[in-house]
């Protein structure tokens, strides 16, 4: 079984950066896409990126392409937000799945491990 554990949400304003942290424990996890997820009040849960296990592809939505960047050392990856908007106010989880990064985005059901989530609030 794996654990995920997110780290580095706050509260910040906008314009300003944080790195978010995901760590994995109970196994190792190579094979697996790692990404990230976000659910804002009263809206659905939603893709923000991926990377591929060995970390050379990446995946981004559109919202947060050129703002964000996703990178992974094997069994911890890490988003580096920057430019961050208060629409980007959302509680942010990681996933680890084994299909391919591509389509992360559309396995949020199937997607076979998930932290806890950890908030991020951007003040206007």
């Amino acid at each position: 079984q794996v654990q995920l554990v997110e780290s580095g949400g706050g509260l910040v304003q906008t314009g300003d950066s944080l790195r978010l942290s995901c760590a994995a424990s109970g196994r190792t996890l190579n094979g697996y896409t790692m990404g990230w997820f976000r659910q804002a009040p009263g809206k659905e849960r939603e893709f923000v990126a991926a990377i591929s296990w060995r970390g050379g592809i990446a995946h981004y939505a559109d919202s947060v392409k050129g703002r964000f960047s996703i990178s992974r050392d094997n069994a911890k990856n890490i988003l580096q937000m920057n430019s961050l908007k208060p629409e980007d106010t959302a509680v942010y989880y990681c996933a680890a799945d084994l299909g391919p990064a591509q389509y992360l985005r559309t396995r949020q059901a199937a997607i076979q491990y998930w932290g806890q989530g950890t908030q991020v609030t951007v003040s206007s």
